[in-house]
């Protein structure tokens, strides 16, 4: 008979939910995670992951095409399609090896199949349409005193804009094309959009975005979001602010746009295919929190700051837990989570300290307030700015276009928040990140010493910057 009884059991085994499995399993609790589809789920399948595959292809193929610019020569540059698609699903399949490799070495049991919560402690797993790997177990009932749902997210649908796999795209789509499009119509500037958006663009395709608000990257600073629509412009990408798809009028292999400019006027468009990047939606349904009454906030489960809900036994992280909807965010809520629940008496969320990262080309990354929401708090600010043109590392890397910009509280020296655009900055913001947890000052950061040459020396001459020492400007 297969054990049904455990500790604590995690609806999903995307980021935040296999995160959630090993930290409850290196606490000493017997663990299951439920899964339907696909272990590691969007993120590391049709996600996070697979998505940096393809713009590592993209990069590559961008400094072919210009080697001449580093002295170097490389004639009749070309692409596979299909060759970088399947190299993107083989590492996305590899992540999905490994997911299932750390359930065993942790002793996770998995149980395959859709869940269903039909009282605090109790769940009904139904048979998946994806066929049971090995040693998982089966459809059933399991008890736990502790139920996670880490069910995750999907992309938002708009009237008139629904997907059809063929001409409108959601990001699954758009990760594995058959061949690239000679013109895309991408409808969202987040981050999903804008990578997308940038890949197209970097093999080859004529691309246009639109955008319902008057700033591409709307989370993002204000001065930088203008900074990167700058470049994606210069690079061929046309973009439209303040203005809305209203209508696609699909052929038998194009799809023409209606564009509503917001001032009474429109415009229609032409294009190969059409990918819609306007948000992602939690996945709430079909898993019994109506029933139970578990409160539901704009379409997520409302938490605390440990992740519980209203009803006693049942929590929920990650992306059906609201925004941010960011995988790293998910895994440390799961972490917080199981920790509580351990009584270890972690720190709660702290959304403010959340970074958040954009790979396209070039790449943003932020974390904290932005200039204007300070202005808006009416807080005391000092701004500091340092531009990539004035790094050594940056020229040499022929990657000279970016910025840093910090904010500090003028009275304290508090760092409230840091963003970039350029080269690597991905990497470079968890500097700042670790700055703002440890609740360093603009003097602290002014005495540590950077290393040369380097890119992230931008990031205390930016610092530096903001008290008037900057060395390099």
């Amino acid at each position: 008979m297969a054990d049904t009884s455990f500790d604590i059991i995690i609806i999903g085994s995307g980021p935040g939910g296999y995160v959630t499995a090993i930290r409850a399993a290196q606490l000493g609790f017997k663990t299951a995670i439920v899964e339907r589809h696909y272990l590691g789920g969007i993120c590391s399948n049709w996600g996070c992951i697979p998505t940096k595959a393809l713009l590592r292809s993209a990069e590559i193929y961008h400094h072919m095409q210009h080697a001449k610019d580093y002295g170097l020569s490389a004639d009749n540059i070309s692409f596979d399609p299909a060759a970088v698609v399947k190299r993107s699903r083989a590492v996305a399949a590899r992540m999905n090896t490994g997911v299932g490799f750390l359930m065993k070495k942790n002793k996770v049991s998995v149980i395959w199949g859709e869940a269903a919560i039909d009282a605090p402690g109790k769940i009904t797993v139904k048979k998946s349409d994806t066929a049971a790997p090995k040693d998982t177990l089966g459809p059933g009932g399991y008890q736990a005193k502790h139920i996670i749902v880490a069910t995750g997210a999907r992309p938002r649908v708009l009237p008139g804009l629904e997907p059809d796999k063929k001409l409108v795209w959601t990001y699954f789509e758009a990760m594995a094309p058959d061949v690239i499009p000679k013109s895309l119509l991408v409808v969202g500037s987040g981050a999903i959009g804008i990578e997308f958006a940038s890949f197209y663009r970097t093999m080859g395709a004529e691309v246009t975005v639109v955008e319902l608000l008057p700033q591409i990257l709307p989370v993002e600073d204000a001065e930088i979001a203008a900074f990167a629509r700058k470049s994606f412009e210069k690079q061929g990408i046309e973009i439209i602010t303040g203005a809305k798809v209203t209508k696609l009028d699909k052929k038998a292999n194009s799809v023409t746009a209606t564009i509503d400019d917001g001032k009474g006027g429109s415009q229609t468009l032409t294009v190969d295919r059409v990918i819609s990047a306007v948000g992602v939606v939690g996945n709430i349904e079909g898993i019994g929190l109506e029933k139970l009454g578990v409160k539901i906030e704009r379409g997520t489960i409302a938490i605390d700051g440990f992740c519980k809900t209203n009803v006693p036994g049942i929590y929920a992280i990650g992306d059906v837990a609201g925004p941010p909807m960011l995988a790293h965010k998910a895994e440390h809520e799961g972490v917080v989570c199981v920790e509580a629940i351990k009584g270890l008496h972690p720190h709660p969320m702290d959304k403010s300290l959340i970074p958040g990262c954009t790979y396209c080309f070039p790449q943003i990354a932020s974390v904290g307030i932005t200039e204007q929401a300070a202005k808006d708090r009416k807080l005391d600010i000092r701004v500091g700015r340092f531009p990539f043109i004035g790094n050594g590392k940056a020229v040499a890397l022929g990657e000279d276009q970016g910025l840093v910009k910090v904010i500090f509280d003028k009275k304290t020296g508090q760092l409230l928040g840091a963003h970039m655009v350029g080269a690597e900055v991905t990497e470079l913001i968890q500097g700042f990140v670790v700055a703002m947890n440890l609740e360093t000052t603009e003097e602290e950061l002014m005495h540590t010493i950077f290393p040369h040459p380097t890119l992230s020396e931008t990031m205390k001459e930016a610092v530096l910057d903001a008290y008037g020492r900057v060395l390099n400007m």
